[in-house]
């Protein structure tokens, strides 16, 4: 679930000092917030049972909650169908009631898998156990009992790999819905403490209205959404007890083949086994232990195209022993990306909370490093991989963080040190900022060092969002264990989202703009995008975004100029139906031409239609089409580079000025006619579009040289006349940086 409208995307512009202090200005009045909502939380004999509340009057155990106040659409506006929740505790569980008023024919739920009911009403429960004001868990249901939990981490994105032990039981009524949580507390971390202070939020989705409603309210207007909770108190002689789960397994897998070879029927075996272990020590430490992990049963990946794509697609991590608690390493420069662990066979890890402090810490070895997958080598070297993650929260929203890791394989290191911080400058403004310093060796080699700076500046609002990040990579820097697609990099990137919110039909409207450059470290531009966007937000979960983007990129010094154009539409308005269309169409480098073939400019067009078809609440349909092509533009580079028709060498005439190089400007390469002269030629005139820079020896035979640098615009540029053999050549964008004719 998304609470930021604001793009977390690691890119940014230049000129952001007038901007900053703009937007500082133009930042909007905040309304006057209830100071601390508190909770004093109420202990029960017997666990609530949800047919007391089907009654018309429900019991008199547990905290009453009913001021449940709009984040969206409005601000602080009561929800618009009547909600009560009841909170109460026990020796083992929390539990939460809530009694959900509503026309039962407009509720929307079905019978789904497992964490897919974001298209549902629903209502959740939010708990900060450490109060800390940074981490909270969540558990979320919709009106026919099916669960979504996870961990909601300020400055991350939620993550929804976390999965607990707890229940949940609904009933659909005359007038609405009941929803009962139970929550146990073995499933939950918190300090070792005779009395408990939790952060806490209620909340209910109303998806038919776009409606999201908090108790306390949970505004947007202030940046960060932890540290508006309330607070549970008097949580008295509570604890997760003793928690301690060993699961060992064992496999064996047997086949009789034919071998065509021989021929002959073959025999083949595999004996696995192995062991998972977990213990809390002193309630908030937990330790885990994995001996030979049995993946087996992992969830595969999602679908993603991966054609024609420039770096390393991201498929996120779904082995159990990873995803819990991953949230301890995570950096905003992600460095440990657990997936490059291809196959463990020991390992540790540990995560605690412990005052002001975090601490996590992994041991483990990898069986078959990535850099001898498919060598076929006999025994492989194992890696030795360590991770040490520290952070210490500074004030009520602030925190700073220290990560260390190390990657030992075959004589070879890779070391990483990082410091991040995340400051709280104001009510909406937050700084974000990460150094790093990296240092690679590889057996029997010289050891290199690299460095990276990242800093992001972030305004989160409900009428004005902005963002603002840097990133600079030195071209040594190497982290092996993390996710960093490019490096030799710098990157910026500014966005600035403007938001109306109009009563009616209308819930939002408004302009995203966004700019990105990425140059190299000498300063040289490698990618820059220019996009506007206008987006417009229907009840009824309903969504039309139209946008346009003009882009260069240079791929293997080869410069090209792009553009997109985007039309996306998307609605929830019928209760039986939910579906999204979206169309891109423009142009796109091909970056995996055919042999003999250079990159080069085609027509892309990228569509994409879903729906969701639920007839029934037990019934449903879900279907996705997707469509990519990319075509060749008439006039395009070919085979070499050349454009249809031009000559594999073009020539430059003796004392032609429309040679054959003029009429092929994207020819990266062809060969001159040899000349005589007792000058240097010197480029007579430098244009925006670069410069040619010719030579020659005073031989009657030597070939004359010349070289292009910085090919960006389309002027002519030619020799001066003392080299007695004019060469006119017509430039152009596509024509390679460092071409030359020999």
């Amino acid at each position: 679930m998304t609470r930021s409208e604001t793009s977390r995307s690691p890119r940014m512009a230049t000129g952001s000092l007038p901007l900053f202090t703009a937007l500082l200005l133009a930042s909007e009045p905040l309304r006057a917030q209830t100071p601390g909502a508190n909770l004093v939380a109420q202990r029960v004999d017997q666990p609530p049972r949800l047919e007391d509340f089907l009654a018309s009057n429900a019991p008199a155990d547990g905290v009453r909650v009913t001021d449940f106040r709009q984040r969206e659409p409005g601000d602080g506006v009561p929800v618009s169908v009547p909600t009560t929740a009841y909170v109460s505790y026990d020796d083992a569980n929390l539990y939460v009631v809530f009694l959900c008023r509503d026309d039962p024919a407009k509720v929307r739920a079905g019978l789904t898998k497992r964490e897919e009911i974001s298209v549902d009403d629903g209502v959740a429960v939010y708990l900060d156990t450490f109060h800390d004001r940074k981490r909270a868990y969540l558990f979320q249901t919709n009106p026919l009992g099916v669960q979504l939990d996870g961990v909601v981490t300020e400055g991350q994105d939620d993550d929804y790999s976390f999965d607990a032990v707890w229940q949940s039981e609904s009933r659909l009524t005359a007038d609405g819905y009941v929803v009962r949580f139970a929550i146990p507390f073995r499933s939950l971390r918190f300090a070792k403490a005779p009395v408990q202070s939790w952060g806490i939020a209620l909340a209910r989705f109303v998806r038919r209205s776009n409606e999201e409603a908090y108790w306390p309210l949970v505004t947007k207007r202030l940046a960060g959404f932890v540290p508006q909770f309330g607070v549970l108190e008097q949580l008295r002689d509570i604890s997760p007890g003793r928690n301690i789960q060993a699961i060992p397994y064992g496999a064996f897998t047997g086949a009789r083949f034919l071998d065509t070879e021989v021929p002959a029927f073959r025999h083949a075996s595999d004996r696995r086994l192995g062991l998972d272990l977990k213990t809390v020590v002193r309630d908030a430490v937990t330790l885990d232990g994995t001996v030979n992990p049995d993946f087996s049963q992992v969830e595969s990946d999602e679908p993603q195209v991966t054609i024609n794509e420039r770096f390393e697609v991201f498929f996120p991590e779904k082995r159990p022993f990873f995803i819990e608690n991953a949230g301890y390493f995570q950096t905003p420069v992600n460095l440990f990306f657990s997936r490059r662990i291809t196959d463990p066979g020991a390992g540790a890890r540990v995560t605690t909370k412990a005052g002001r402090w975090a601490l996590g810490a992994i041991g483990m070895n990898d069986r078959a490093p990535e850099e001898f997958v498919g060598s076929g080598l006999t025994h492989e070297p194992n890696a030795g991989i360590g991770v040490v993650r520290a952070q210490r929260e500074i004030g009520r929203e602030s925190a700073v963080g220290l990560l260390v890791s190390n990657r030992q394989l075959a004589g070879g290191a890779n070391r990483v040190a990082s410091a991040d911080a995340r400051l709280a400058l104001s009510k909406t403004w937050i700084l974000t900022s990460q150094a790093i310093a990296t240092y690679a060796r590889d057996s029997g080699a010289a050891g290199a060092s690299g460095t990276g700076l990242y800093a992001q500046l972030l305004r989160d609002g409900r009428n004005l969002d902005y963002s603002a990040q840097y990133l600079d990579l030195s071209p040594s820097f190497d982290a092996q264990l993390g996710y960093v697609p490019r490096v030799g990099v710098r990157e910026m990137v500014h966005q600035l989202q403007l938001v109306r919110r109009p009563d009616g039909p209308v819930v939002k409207i408004g302009p995203t703009f966004t700019t990105a450059f990425t140059w190299d470290r000498n300063g040289a531009l490698l990618d820059r995008s220019l996009k506007a966007s206008w987006e417009v937000k229907l009840v009824g979960e309903t969504k039309l975004e139209v946008s346009h983007e003009r882009a260069f990129e240079l791929f293997k010094d080869l410069p090209f100029d792009l553009y997109q154009t985007k039309l996306s539409l998307e609605s929830e308005w019928l209760k039986w139906l939910a579906w999204s269309v979206s169309y891109k169409q423009g142009t796109d480098v091909n970056h995996k031409p055919p042999s003999g073939v250079a990159p080069f400019v085609a027509g892309a067009g990228k569509g994409e239609l879903t729906f969701t078809f639920r007839p029934t609440p037990r019934l449903r349909l879900d279907h996705t089409y997707l469509y990519s092509r990319l075509t060749t533009l008439p006039g395009v580079a070919l085979a070499g580079g050349r454009r249809s028709g031009c000559s594999p060498t073009a020539l430059c005439g003796r004392s032609s000025t429309t040679s054959s190089v003029a009429r092929c400007p994207c020819a990266p390469s062809w060969t001159t006619r040899r000349w005589t002269g007792t000058r240097r030629c010197r480029a007579s005139r430098r244009s925006s579009a670069g410069r040619w820079t010719c030579s020659s020896r005073t031989s009657s035979t030597r070939a004359r040289r010349c070289t292009w640098a910085i090919a960006t615009g389309t002027r002519i540029s030619r020799c001066s006349r003392a080299a007695r053999r004019p060469c006119i050549a017509r430039t152009s964008p596509r024509f390679p940086s460092g071409g030359r004719c020999s």
